[in-house]
Order: structure tokens, then sequence, then C-alpha cells
């Protein structure tokens, strides 16, 4: 059993992370701490501007009334801060000082923790085809190949700080395994217990999902299909492959024909015989059995010769 080795940052040490869930209160408090804040500000204001006319007539009072005033200002900063809006499809990274704390997926108003930042990841299903490879496959022969990648984030933590940029991360490592599975496998007629690009296209997307799933697990992405979208011999050996298709193909169909004349003859025969229709020796029967057979196999119409003397002159 292999196991996928930790994410390992540029300085050498094991990026060991994983997503986990941020403190944060649902949209009902996101909303109050909104609307407290929209009264702070102009009520501070007028807390500050109310001190502040005390102190000119030196009432001393002032100074408490002032002081206030800056505590509302502060505090409705301070709740700007905790607020963030998560739309449906995204997520919210948090950090706090550059350390991560959890990860936001309630989507709507919500009240987070003070002092952190966030990052949005998109958790919705993307997809994208890679790029037309020209690879050989298993006997060697070059094919032109690509595939289409269904995909979305499952950790949000793992796609934001252990890979660099996590979306040429899919597309290359996308190709770098449909480069490999193409090259284990035939393109057409394969052997015992194989399984060719062309004829067993179901099972080869299976296979080259699971590869692809297992190389981006370390970004925290999740492979939902895989599917093979361009096939085809490179055009330098196109047409001879073309001609030892048709080869195949003309190969096949001549020996339906011949076996279904054989048959034909001996039905013939057989019943010319029961019915006691005629009597042949054996250089007559093998006449007559050529005469059929070229008659049935031949491409072109045959045109027949009308005896009118004796069988055996």
């Amino acid at each position: 059993m292999t196991t996928t080795p930790e994410p390992v940052g540029h300085d050498g040490i094991r990026v060991n992370i994983a997503e986990r869930s941020a403190w944060h209160l649902g949209s009902a408090a996101g909303i109050t701490a909104l609307l407290l804040a929209i009264v702070g500000f102009p009520g501070g204001g007028l807390l500050v501007i109310g001190g502040g006319a005390l102190l000119d007539s030196g009432d001393g009072a002032g100074g408490a009334i002032l002081a206030l005033g800056l505590v509302v200002i502060i505090a409705a900063v301070l709740i700007c801060t905790m607020l963030t809006i998560v739309t449906p499809g995204h997520t919210s990274v948090r950090q706090f000082f550059g350390r991560y704390v959890g990860t936001v997926r309630r989507d709507g108003i919500s009240l987070v923790a003070p002092f952190t930042s966030g990052k949005k990841v998109s958790v919705r299903v993307h997809n994208f085809e890679t790029n037309e490879l020209k690879v050989n496959d298993s006997d060697g022969n070059p094919v032109n190949i690509a595939a289409i990648v269904v995909w979305q984030v499952a950790d949000t933590a793992k796609a934001m700080f252990a890979v660099e940029n996590y979306g040429e991360f899919i597309e290359t490592q996308a190709e770098a395994a449909l480069r490999h599975v193409a090259t284990t496998h035939p393109y057409d007629e394969p052997g015992p217990g194989e399984q060719s690009l062309r004829g067993s296209t179901d099972l080869v997307s299976a296979e080259l999902a699971e590869e692809v799933a297992a190389r981006v697990a370390i970004a925290g992405l999740e492979v939902i299909e895989v599917r093979i979208s361009s096939l085809a011999y490179a055009p330098e050996i196109a047409q001879a492959m073309l001609q030892r298709q048709q080869a195949s193909a003309v190969i096949a169909a001549r020996e339906k024909i011949v076996e279904g004349a054989v048959t034909m003859v001996e039905q013939a025969l057989s019943r010319l015989e029961q019915e006691g229709v005629v009597v042949l020796d054996d250089e007559r029967r093998a006449q007559m059995v050529s005469n059929l057979l070229l008659v049935l196999t031949s491409d072109q119409r045959a045109t027949p010769v009308i005896n009118a003397g004796s069988l055996y002159s």
C-alpha cells in the first residue's frame, strides 16, 4: 500500500496542514454586529465632538465622554474587522498574522475572530481539457491523446498553502498522468489481459482518474471524473494504420464469405445426392466444387458457359 507524502515547503520543512473549521458566528450575529458598527461610528463621533466641547467649556465630564466616544469608534472598527461575507460556492480561509486558523464554509455574512485576514477559495466544480499530447503507446506507435478533467477543491488549507498555484498544479499533473497511462496500453488490438486505448475507453478513463487523483491529493484537490476527449494515431503513421485496419477488415470479410460459400456448396452437393438428381465421380465433384466456390467468392459477376453436350465428353 502506497502513502501520499506530505507537501514539502521551499525551506525543506514539511507543510503538515489540513483544513479545519474556523471560529465564526452565523448570519444573525453578523447582521447584528454590522448594525452596531453602523450605529457606532456616528454615535462615537457625536460623543467625541460633545466631549471636546465640554472640555473647552471647562466641564470635567467632557473628558469621560470624549474617552467613551473613542472607545465606541475603536469598537466599531474592531467589529468591522470581524465581519466577512462568503458567497455560495466559495470559502474564506482565515489567517491570524500569517498563521492558518481555519476555514469558513458557511455562506452569507459571518462574525469571525478579530484581526484575521481571509482569502477566498472556490469549491465549485471546475473542468479543463489538457493539451493534445503526442505519446508512444505500449507498442511504440505514436498517438495523439487529450482528456477532460473535472475537479474541485476538497481541502482549502492544502490548496492554499501546500502548493504554489493549485490550478496550474492539477493541469500539469493531469498531463503527466495522461502521458504515463497512454504509454502502458496499446492503441488497438490488445493482447490477453490487456485493455486498449480505443477499445476500453471507460476502463482507461477510470485508471487515468485514479492516477490524477493520487497525484493531486497533496494539494487537497478531488478528481470527480476524467474522460478521454481526443484519441488518434499521429499524422505520420495514420495512413499506414488506416491501411492496416482496412486490410484486417477485408480479411475478416473474406473469411466470412469463404465460410458461407463452403457451407452452401456442402448443402448443394448433399441435396443433389440425397434426391438423386445427379451422380458424380470424384473428379466431377471436385470440378463442381471449384466452379461453385469461384462463383460464390468472386468479386466479379460470373459469366456462365452452357454445356449442351455430354457431361463426360
